[in-house]
């Protein structure tokens, strides 16, 4: 193959899936990447069909084109826009060497942190965040002062918000101590601010806010700041999810018009 027809390793990487282009730089300098069986240096350029690239020696699939799926790990003090009049940091940042327009799905308010999806797949994104598809969120609530029975119940069965009721939620104490508690808390809807505004309702404020897993899919041990694409059987799992979601809700709602 002509040599303008070959792309930069870093490049080949990225778009199959193993890193981003900087994170890519790193394995090559690192002596993890191998063309052909010959360590890789920066600035080597590979041609996909014919050439060997391994990453551990594992090899480098080539990635069938399609949509691009991305869980990042959101930080506090980026607000979740990808542009800002104000000139705040935004998570745009932490994916701007991923080629394609992605946007993020759903948000995170600017000192809340965890999973945050960004694809380029508008279908994906509404699945996600459409009100009928009721997928679950579970976040990581660090609250204040130390909660009580009547608040758990509360919060659980459900509390006014925006004057409307938000649905039943699961909760689970997860630590406490003299002047707060750690609480684990899924929900099945994604309204603005709502675990804040649920805890506010009941007399909690919230310090601490952190997603840890958006229907099947978990944050994991991945590090504030960064991001990785998800696999095919990932993106497949929260597809199922937010069907079964909706199909659920519509018997529900069924269901209730009969009555």
């Amino acid at each position: 193959m002509a040599e303008d027809n070959k792309i930069r390793l870093q490049k080949y990487l990225a778009e199959n899936g193993v890193a981003s282009r900087r994170k890519s730089e790193e394995l090559i300098m690192r002596g993890k990447v191998k063309v052909n069986g010959h360590p890789a240096t920066i600035g080597d350029k590979v041609d996909p069909k014919k050439d060997l690239v391994t990453v551990s020696g594992q090899r480098v699939e080539k990635k069938e084109s399609g949509h691009i799926y991305i869980m990042l790990n959101k930080p506090r003090g980026y607000v979740t826009t990808m542009s800002d009049e104000r000139d705040r940091k935004c998570v745009a940042q932490l994916v701007s060497d991923i080629d394609g327009r992605i946007y993020p799905v759903g948000r995170l308010d600017k000192e809340s942190e965890g999973l945050l999806l960004f694809t380029d797949d508008g279908e994906f994104a509404n699945m996600m965040t459409h009100p009928s598809m009721h997928i679950s969120k579970t976040y990581r609530v660090t609250v204040r002062p130390a909660v009580t029975e009547e608040q758990l119940v509360a919060l659980s069965s459900g509390v006014v918000i925006d004057g409307k009721k938000t649905l039943p939620a699961s909760i689970h104490v997860a630590g406490e101590g003299e002047d707060r508690s750690v609480l684990q808390i899924t929900i099945h809807e994604g309204r603005n601010r709502q675990i804040r505004k649920m805890c506010e309702t009941v007399g909690l404020e919230t310090i601490r806010l952190k997603r840890t897993s958006i229907g099947s899919l978990k944050l994991g041990s991945l590090s504030p700041g960064q991001y990785r694409e998800l696999k095919k059987e990932e993106v497949a799992a929260l597809k199922r999810s937010a069907q079964k979601a909706k199909t659920a809700n519509s018997v529900k709602n069924n269901a209730e018009d009969k009555r």
